[in-house]
């Protein structure tokens, strides 16, 4: 069973205690996030005057997109990945399918070659025979 942490961090100026299952680096870089958006939005021309309430929106709504970016593009990652496994899927078929055809044709070849050598090896009695009939 995982284990409950806390860890304070700073997040605005303010200390702030944050408890969970994640390990303190986890929080503190959260709280790294939070502040480099807070920092992000604070450059923008009138944020500074604008009423606590509205700064609060304005930072839920950045993270939020940043959310949903990421997870479009987590989305795009595992189409990706799925698409890649199913070609890997049909190129392993594919391979097995040509090994299976150049088995049969080796065996096909051995046979061949078997069938040469068996006519060659008649083809050598008969001349024999001729040779013998001829003198």
């Amino acid at each position: 069973m995982a284990v409950k942490n806390t860890a304070q961090v700073i997040i605005g100026g303010k200390i702030i205690t944050l408890g969970g299952y994640e390990s303190e680096e986890y929080f503190q870089k959260v709280a790294s996030y939070m502040n480099n958006k807070i920092s992000e939005l604070s450059e923008m021309p009138g944020y500074s005057r604008q009423p606590m309430e509205t700064k609060h929106t304005l930072l839920s709504l950045n993270i939020t997109d940043d959310y949903f970016k990421a997870k479009k593009q987590a989305e795009i990652f595992e189409q990706d990945l799925q698409q890649k496994d199913q070609e890997m899927y049909d190129l392993k078929h594919e391979l097995i399918s040509l090994r299976m055809q150049l088995e049969e044709l080796q065996k096909s070849a051995k046979e061949t070659q078997d069938q040469k050598s068996l006519l060659e090896g008649k083809v050598t009695e008969l001349e024999k025979e001729l040779d013998e009939l001829l003198k």
